[in-house]
């Protein structure tokens, strides 16, 4: 079986969205002066669709999620010339192909999302071809169900996040994640609107649900270190990206006095090395098309296991949990439920369909479905803008 040709598509959504709040969630932009949506550079309304068909008529799917624009034309330019007449299987060598010739600029960041992308249609397209669901061929099933965690919650008033808190707990999640929404420009006044909303949240669902809390690298080192002795006593399971992702010695430093969690923003095995030599983080937090696919995904498992570090990927979706359910070194999930757009997480449901629905706080992947069990969802291509 050969590589006959690459295509990548751009999905842009045109429909509608949710309109923008004050303190929705804080994030790295709220360190500069500035007016608007201090979150518009983070929502992502568009996706890159990546197809890779071969000589025996299969076709792998993939995805990227940031950029998109971009992410097609390094996909168009770069890396599917280096992969065309190539044998899929050999996909160790062609992730290393596309690392090393984009190694000047493609490293991390969006040229490492495109090759990320291509790479997940590489292990879709393989376990096509093997008639076997993608878990299958890394490891298998680990366990029978896998945990997840509902994960919204962004800042709202207190009554509205409350409500939503106990609709998780109505359908069975037993963990749930949370956006602060005020940081370090804020002042006292803010942290003490951070407090009120994380208490909120811990009035609602007691003390056995697990709580996670998400600042999206909206605080700063000062911030953080003044904020973790009074989250102390909501025994939040995890704070997430509280600085910046380069910032690895001030996470270093906050995860020696609570669980800290990060990796989002991080890229290669050689970045998580660097995360895990330092113990920078409790939790890991790798999206699989962003790390640099699955290629990627599964060699950081295997360095977290040896740390004992879980790994619970960002942002849920097919291609992170086929890695959670064939890996001991991931625990859960994170699951976006479904709603109306606003970041764009959400947008993943609208493009694809094929993700199961978690029932009890469970998701489960099927045995006979082959490759990663995604297709496009031909409901809701009407309210996208396709560029060729």
């Amino acid at each position: 079986m050969k590589i006959t040709r690459v295509r990548a598509r751009v999905f842009e959504w045109k429909g509608e969205t949710v309109p923008p709040k004050a303190h929705f969630c804080t994030n790295a932009m709220d360190a500069l002066w500035d007016r608007g949506d201090a979150m518009q550079s983070f929502r992502f309304h568009g996706w890159t669709v990546i197809e890779i068909e071969t000589d025996s008529g299969l076709v792998g799917l993939g995805n990227v999620a940031l950029a998109p624009r971009v992410a097609k034309t390094i996909v168009d330019q770069h890396l599917a010339p280096l992969i065309v007449g190539q044998d899929p299987f050999d996909y160790e060598y062609l992730w290393q192909r596309m690392y090393r010739a984009t190694l000047a600029w493609g490293r991390r960041g969006i040229g490492m999302a495109a090759i990320s992308g291509v790479d997940i249609a590489i292990w879709d397209l393989m376990g096509k071809a093997l008639d076997k669901p993608v878990f299958k061929l890394l490891g298998g099933r680990t366990k029978e169900k896998i945990p997840c965690y509902a994960s919204k919650l962004y800042h709202d008033d207190l009554d509205v996040m409350q409500a939503e808190a106990q609709g998780y707990l109505d359908q069975g999640f037993q963990a749930m994640k949370m956006r602060f929404g005020y940081g370090p420009k804020d002042g006292p006044r803010g942290m003490r609107e951070n407090l009120k909303s994380v208490a909120a949240v811990r009035e609602v669902i007691g003390e056995d649900i697990d709580l996670m809390a998400d600042c999206y690298m909206g605080w700063n080192l000062d911030y953080a270190r003044r904020m973790l002795p009074r989250l102390a006593p909501f025994e939040l399971r995890w704070l997430e990206e509280p600085v910046i992702a380069d910032d690895i010695d001030g996470y270093a430093e906050l995860n020696r006095i609570a669980p800290i969690s990060g990796g989002e923003h991080e890229f290669t095995v050689h970045g998580f090395r660097q995360l895990l030599e330092k113990r920078a983080v409790s939790v890991i937090q790798y999206d699989t098309n962003r790390v640099g696919g699955i290629t990627v995904a599964r060699k950081i498992n295997a360095m977290a296991e040896a740390f004992e570090v879980p790994v619970i990927p960002h942002a849920g979706q097919m291609h992170n949990y086929h890695l959670t359910m064939s890996s001991l070194a991931s625990p859960m999930s994170e699951f976006f439920p479904v709603h109306d757009v606003e970041i764009g997480n959400e947008l993943f449901y609208y493009l694809f369909e094929g993700d199961p629905a978690p029932v009890e706080g469970h998701l489960d992947l099927a045995d006979d479905v082959p490759g990663l069990g995604l297709s496009l969802n031909e409901r809701y291509l009407d309210g996208f803008h396709i560029l060729e």
